[in-house]
C-alpha cells in the first residue's frame, strides 16, 4: 500500500462564519428599516444583503468542504469547491444588481420621498456592521474570501453614499437621489463581479496562473547547468493559490544515474517552489538519447 498524500491546503472558515452572522442579523434590521423609511436604496440593499447572506452561508460551507483531504474520487482534494462558492456568489450578485436596476428606473421617472433622517441612522449602522465584516475578511487570502469581501465592501461604499444622500435630503428636497444611488451601487457591483467571474473561469479552464509565465520558467530551467532541454510544460492552479506544474526535462546521458537524477529533481522542485510559488511539481527526467512523444511547451 502506498502512502496517502494530502495535496490540499487549509482554508480558514472562521472569517466567513463571522461575516455570515453579521450580515444575516443586519439584513433583518435593514428590511424593517427600508419599509419604515420608504427608501429604495435601503430596500434594494436589503434584498441584496439577503442574497449576500445566502452566499456567505454557501461560502462558509464550500470553504469548510475545501479543507477535506484527498479521496480516491477527488485526488487533489476539495480545493475547487471553494471556487464553486465564489462563482455562485457572483451569480447571486448579478441577479441582485439586475433587480436593483429594474426597481430604480421607475423611481427615477417618478421619485418618491423617503425618511431621510431614518436613512441616515441606518446608514451609520450599515457602515459599522459591514465595515466590521470586511475587516474580518480582509485577512483571508482565497478567491472565495475575496469575492465575499467584495460583497461587503460594496455594501460599505453603498452605505457611505446613502449617508451622504440622506444628509443632503434633510436640507434639500431631492428624492431622486435615492434611486440614482441604487443604480450607481449596481454598476459598481457588476463591474467587480465581471472581474471575479473572469478569474474564476480562467482557473476552471486551467489557464496558467496570473503572474506566472511558462516561458519564464522554461528559460529559468535552461539556465540550470544539468538541464539540456525543457518541454511538455503544463502549469495550472487548483484555486488561485495552490499552483501545480508537470514538466519534462532532458539531461545528459552521463547524468542519468539514480543518485544524480534524484539530486537534480530535488534541486529543481525547491527552486520552482521558492521562485515561482509552484506548490506541487511533477518532473519527468529523460536522457538526451531518448525521443519524447510530448513536445509542446509554450
Amino acid at each position: 500500500m502506498g502512502k496517502h498524500h494530502h495535496h490540499g491546503h487549509h482554508h480558514e472558515t472562521g472569517n466567513i462564519k463571522v461575516a455570515f452572522f453579521l450580515n444575516l442579523s443586519f439584513t433583518i434590521v435593514e428590511i424593517i428599516g427600508g419599509i419604515l423609511t420608504n427608501s429604495l436604496a435601503i430596500m434594494s440593499d436589503a434584498i441584496h444583503d439577503l442574497g449576500d447572506s445566502l452566499s456567505l452561508g454557501m461560502s462558509w460551507y464550500f470553504q469548510k468542504l475545501s479543507n477535506k483531504k484527498a479521496t480516491t474520487t477527488f485526488s487533489y482534494g476539495y480545493g475547487r469547491f471553494s471556487l464553486l462558492g465564489a462563482i455562485i456568489n457572483s451569480v447571486v450578485l448579478i441577479i441582485g444588481s439586475i433587480f436593483i436596476i429594474l426597481e430604480a428606473i421607475p423611481r427615477i421617472i417618478s421619485p418618491e420621498s423617503a425618511n431621510a433622517q431614518g436613512m441616515m441612522w441606518l446608514a451609520i449602522l450599515g457602515i459599522i456592521v459591514n465595515g466590521a465584516a470586511v475587516f474580518k475578511l480582509q485577512k483571508g487570502s482565497s478567491i472565495n474570501e475575496r469575492v465575499v469581501s467584495l460583497h461587503l465592501l460594496e455594501d460599505v461604499l453603498g452605505w457611505v453614499a446613502v449617508l451622504i444622500a440622506s444628509i443632503i435630503m434633510q436640507f434639500w428636497d431631492v428624492p431622486i437621489l435615492d434611486p440614482i444611488l441604487s443604480l450607481l451601487i449596481a454598476a459598481f457591483v457588476l463591474f467587480n463581479v465581471y472581474r471575479n467571474i473572469k478569474a474564476s473561469f480562467k482557473i476552471i479552464l486551467q489557464a496558467v496562473p496570473e503572474k506566472i509565465s511558462a516561458k519564464e520558467i522554461k528559460d529559468y530551467l535552461l539556465d540550470i547547468e544539468e538541464v539540456q532541454e525543457v518541454h511538455d510544460c503544463h502549469i495550472w492552479t487548483m484555486d488561485g493559490e495552490y499552483h501545480i506544474a508537470t514538466i519534462h526535462i532532458m539531461i545528459k546521458e552521463e547524468d542519468f544515474t539514480w543518485k544524480k537524477t534524484k539530486e537534480i529533481k530535488g534541486n529543481i522542485k525547491k527552486k520552482l517552489h521558492d521562485n515561482f510559488h509552484l506548490e506541487h511539481v511533477t518532473l519527468e527526467l529523460e536522457s538526451t538519447s531518448e525521443v519524447c512523444t510530448y513536445n509542446n511547451c509554450n
